[in-house]
């Protein structure tokens, strides 16, 4: 992925990792559209941050999606690189009935999402002379936080949604890259002080350098993520997710 000169549709990009990147990007040169829910919130990114397109788009609903395409599609038919941003997290006591409730709803904007997303844009981007499709996985796809088991387990099928449609795709115009995010500083999991999540500004100082130096990276690894992804090559997954074990427990 060059990271100049593209037009770059970000669902999921109004707070967090989504909306920094998006910063990012269009700080660098490139056309960036970010998509959320909330009208108000994207209209107010939009008054901060001049330049920056918005669109209205729910992930869990499938004609929200095709909404967004082919309004997309008119306003910036130039559109060649796609970020599947949208994510939630919350624990989950498996004991407990309601907990049904967390997994069908991460289910839904965590994996559905994505795939949806990547079905409604794909052939458009087919179609670009060079595009990007960006999935958005975790560490937490190689070594699980017990706490949050649907979660990590979206994660963990992202992750090999991702290298199939990488197999199928070769040969295309779209590259297919996976960002592994550690625990970062954000509003998930209420971790924006948390001492033992990456800050935000150092992560995305980070992919923005492997991006430039790596554009026909596959995987998008910072440092601190490596810890997780490489836990069984190293045998330390038995250690690394004794730590995580850890970590929310009531």
């Amino acid at each position: 992925m060059n990271i100049t000169g593209n037009t770059v549709f970000i669902p999921g990009a109004t707070s967090g990792i989504g909306l920094g990147l998006a910063l990012r990007l269009h700080a660098g040169g490139n056309a960036v559209i970010v998509g959320g829910r909330r009208t108000a919130l994207l209209d107010r990114i939009r008054t901060e941050h001049p330049g920056i397109g918005a669109v209205t788009i729910d992930t869990t609903d499938p004609a929200s999606i095709i909404a967004a395409r082919d309004d997309l599609a008119v306003r910036y038919p130039e559109l060649d690189t796609l970020i599947t941003m949208a994510g939630i997290m919350e624990l989950e006591d498996l004991r407990d009935p309601a907990s049904l409730d967390v997994a069908e709803r991460t289910v839904t904007v965590n994996l559905l999402g994505p795939i949806r997303l990547i079905n409604a844009f794909l052939p458009g981007l087919l179609a670009r002379p060079a595009a990007t499709v960006m999935t958005v996985s975790s560490g937490l796809a190689y070594v699980p936080l017990p706490a949050t088991p649907t979660y990590n387990a979206t994660k963990a099928a992202v992750h090999s949604y991702t290298e199939s449609l990488r197999v199928q795709l070769t040969g295309s115009s779209v590259q297919v890259i996976e960002l592994v995010p550690p625990a970062t500083r954000t509003a998930l999991m209420n971790q924006r002080n948390s001492e033992m999540a990456m800050p935000l500004e150092d992560f995305l100082d980070e992919v923005m350098t492997l991006l430039e130096a790596g554009p026909e990276a596959e995987q998008i690894l910072v440092e601190r993520v490596k810890w997780q992804r490489n836990a069984v090559a190293e045998g330390r997954y038995a250690d690394v997710l004794g730590v995580l074990s850890g970590r929310y427990r009531s």
